[in-house]
């Protein structure tokens, strides 16, 4: 029987671990130097050298002329404990895996005790160390801290962080890694000259990428090739048909595909790879080997020659070219598409069809190009202050963006068509004291007060900007508020008001109902929201309220607002019936409550002729968005003259006694009237 090539050419001396560079300069070094420990701790990948280690330093510390780095290989010692002799009495060495209980540890700690037979140093090798129980470790822990002056441990393990904390820290560990894969062809050619074979030289990266960087299994599957060699020795197609491995001419036709972009030569090859019955996920994997490698080729145009490409020149000229092909982003994407087609693969029930997919995301155009001009894109309108009109939008040249916005709020007096607060209306149209501007002007008075003017003014031209010329069109259509914004933009805007309303007093409940509001209405600077609830409609409609929203409107908008608020989901009244209201000769200021919509809308000839009463007071005139609906005259109203929509003069309710409180008196028939208590 042929003995296995890994242990035919096991080292038998520091000098020839391959790979460990690491870990047998410091041993060599430590022995030369008689600094011995008590207990070592070899761990690292399976077949890296770690038990060929602890042999070695058994027999370089049992050595005639040891301890020594070099054993001299004539002793008895030497030749007992070589890679194959019979072994000596004095090493022991044990698999963890099978005696790794706490018996095998207590009888093992029973023979720790006696003197070496007839070497220097009793050497116990635990192999697999981290298959031994806790109870075993316990066990061990008292000799392994305080062994007798014979005794020496020497642990191996692929998983150091099994092994007992208190074991460990009392070793000296020394990790082992995988091996180079330019150490490894060494070894392999060494081997092979050895053994007399012939193996052709492409056949070298295919051993060394199965092995995955042990030396065992390695040297078992070139073991493997070899016992089935004929007599031309081990060719190319010989390994690639027996490993498994996916030939390079079908690697090299996916890739010519993809550069080339021809979708027939990629699926073509995918399906003779399903014929030829390789595995697709194999495919993937040495596919994205080879995107590894054109990546270095391309990072590095030497990487063949330093090494970080393992190939034959052929191969390498050819991965050459298709690298000059394929861009570094390019081939990132490729390899990136690759390693998540190859986690889909993990339990799939048709790896072909996933390398079909992902063989055709390969073959989709990149978007780099779009990405950026999407980005710049992005960048342009962030750059776009906060507010400003689109640049091809229908509102950019319906209104001049620089005006003002007490000039854009100015209605012709000619065609009124809609309902104007005082402060917007025109100035035939004003009282007779002089009007403050816009910016001091209170959204609401916290007492509405009706006052007649002595006599009509004619109308005075704009402070900030020349008023437009009379336009028989409608208010409807006339632009939007300054800047471009109307009720649509307006509620886009709604969250960034509601964010700028946090800052004042009291700004979280005035928050909380605004949520429910909605923009009716913009007209200039005057905003007319609608609100669902009527007390809180009354609420946002007061002075202090209208007022934070007005600052907030000019904070997130900019520019003076004026805002009032109604009940219902529409604006407060039709165009048909403003015409008469606006031919009044006083203004009605508004108030804080909102009265049933019949009262205010009715036509002069259902309203019932006013009623003085020496103890009532004036009562404004009163805002609502509710649809028209007819109710009967109401005998205790006793000013509805000034809710009439007659235009004819009305004259004025005489004041109250001075003895009764008129705001008292005004609440009391507001109460009698709608039947329930209104708020303050």
């Amino acid at each position: 029987m042929a003995l296995a090539l890994y242990r035919k050419y096991r080292p038998a001396t520091f000098a020839e671990v391959v790979g460990q560079e690491h870990v047998t300069e410091p041993l060599r070094t430590a022995l030369a130097a008689g600094r011995i420990n008590h207990a070592y701790l070899f761990s690292g990948p399976r077949g890296c050298g770690k038990t060929s280690s602890a042999r070695i330093m058994a027999r370089s510390l049992n050595c005639a002329k040891g301890p020594t780095p070099d054993p001299c290989g004539e002793c008895n010692s030497c030749r007992a404990l070589a890679p194959e002799g019979p072994g000596s009495v004095d090493v022991t060495e044990l698999d963890a895996a099978s005696h790794g209980g706490v018996d095998d540890a207590r009888e093992l700690r029973d023979k720790a005790f006696y003197a070496p037979a007839e070497s220097r140093y009793r050497v116990f090798i635990i192999d697999e160390a981290h298959m031994v129980t806790t109870q075993g470790f316990n066990a061990l822990l008292k000799i392994v801290e305080e062994p007798p002056e014979h005794l020496i441990f020497i642990f191996a393990t692929t998983e150091p962080d099994k092994v007992l904390t208190t074991i460990r820290s009392r070793t000296h560990h020394y990790p082992f890694r995988l091996i180079p894969p330019s150490s490894m062809r060494e070894l392999l050619e060494r081997n092979v000259a050895a053994e007399g074979a012939t193996v052709e030289p492409a056949v070298y990266p295919l051993v060394i990428r199965a092995g995955g960087g042990s030396a065992r299994d390695t040297q078992s599957v070139l073991d493997q090739l070899l016992a089935g060699a004929g007599p031309e020795g081990v060719t190319y197609p010989r390994a690639v048909a027996l490993l498994g491995v996916t030939d390079t001419a079908l690697i090299d036709a996916v890739i010519d595909g993809l550069a080339n972009d021809n979708p027939a030569e990629v699926f073509g090859t995918v399906e003779k790879l399903a014929d030829a019955g390789h595995d697709p996920r194999r495919f993937a994997t040495d596919l994205l080997d080879r995107l590894r490698d054109l990546l270095l080729m391309r990072a590095v145009p030497d990487a063949g020659e330093r090494g970080l490409v393992a190939a034959p020149d052929d191969e390498l000229k050819r991965m050459a070219e298709q690298a000059e092909k394929l861009g570094p982003a390019t081939l990132s994407r490729y390899a990136d598409i690759v390693h998540s087609g190859l986690l889909e693969m993990r339990g799939a029930t048709s790896p072909r069809l996933v390398l079909e997919l992902l063989c055709a995301r390969m073959l989709l155009p990149s978007v780099t190009e779009a990405e950026k001009a999407l980005l710049a894109r992005i960048e342009r309108l962030e750059r776009r202050p906060a507010g400003a009109p689109a640049p091809a939008g229908p509102a950019a040249g319906s209104a001049p963006a620089t005006a003002p916005a007490p000039a854009a709020s100015a209605v012709p007096a000619e065609a009124p068509t809609r309902f104007q607060r005082p402060s917007q209306r025109p100035a035939q149209e004003a009282p007779a004291a002089p009007a403050r501007p816009a910016a001091d002007e209170p959204a609401r008075p916290a007492r509405p007060e009706v006052s007649r003017p002595a006599a009509a003014e004619p109308p005075a031209p704009a402070a900030a900007a020349p008023a437009p010329e009379p336009s028989p069109a409608p208010a409807a259509e006339e632009a939007p508020a300054a800047g471009g914004i109307d009720a649509a933009a307006l509620r886009e805007k709604w969250p960034q008001l509601l964010a700028s309303l946090r800052k004042f007093t009291g700004g979280r409940a005035l928050e909380a109902m605004l949520t429910q509001a909605t923009v009716a209405e913009v007209d200039g600077s005057a905003v007319t929201l609608t609100h669902k609830s009527e007390p809180l409609a009354r609420r946002l409609s007061d002075q202090g309220n209208a007022s934070k929203i007005a600052a907030g409107l000019s904070e997130v908008l900019g520019g003076e607002w004026q805002v009032r608020c109604v009940h219902g989901a529409a604006p407060a009244a039709a165009p048909a019936r403003q015409a008469p209201r606006q031919q009044a000769a006083a203004p009605a200021p508004e108030r804080s409550f909102t009265r049933p919509s019949a009262a205010a809308q009715a036509p002069a000839a259902a309203a019932p002729p006013p009623k003085p009463a020496p103890e009532a007071p004036s009562r404004p005139r009163v805002t609502t968005s509710e649809p028209d609906i007819p109710l009967p005259p109401e005998p205790t109203d006793e000013d509805d003259d000034i809710y009439s929509e007659d235009s004819s003069p009305v004259p004025p309710p005489p004041p109250p006694p001075a003895e009764e409180d008129p705001e008292q008196i005004a609440r009391k028939l507001l109460s009698d009237h709608l039947g329930a208590r209104p708020l303050d």
